[in-house]
């Protein structure tokens, strides 16, 4: 009998409890149906909403000092305070990937404060892109 009930990266019906390793010599990872993108509406500091376990946020285009940070809610019906969220800048119209630097500030149920910081001295005015992708642990 095969699997029969996707959960994204395994299968309902796919025994691997008490597993203690999961390896892999291609790709581990989410299927599309578990990925997502979201775009934020009027400013850097817009709450965006995606349920998905990973995805893309492309953020407003609005100005960012110099130096400065800026963060925003991420509402997902996935995140539990138990989890870990990676992100990474991943794009945008950016010029030098040493530009940005992003970061998970809180974790809550349904929720996650992440930071942009802009790493020049100069204002920047991008429609930053950054990936992210959960790790649920119960």
């Amino acid at each position: 009998m095969g699997n029969t009930k996707s959960l994204g990266i395994a299968y309902i019906d796919q025994d691997i409890s008490g597993s203690s390793v999961i390896e892999s010599d291609a790709v581990l990872g989410y299927t599309a149906a578990a990925q997502g993108a979201v775009t934020q509406a009027t400013s850097k500091s817009t709450a965006v909403t995606l349920n998905k376990s990973a995805g893309r946020i492309t953020m407003n285009g609005a100005a960012l000092a110099g130096n400065a940070a800026v963060s925003f809610t991420l509402n997902n019906i996935y995140i539990s305070s138990n989890d870990i969220l990676i992100m990474c800048v991943s794009g945008g119209s950016i010029a030098d990937a040493t530009t940005y630097t992003c970061y998970v500030n809180t974790m809550g149920v349904g929720t996650a404060s992440i930071t942009l910081r802009n790493l020049t001295a100069v204002s920047q005015s991008e429609a930053v892109i950054i990936n992210f992708a959960l790790i649920h642990c119960a």
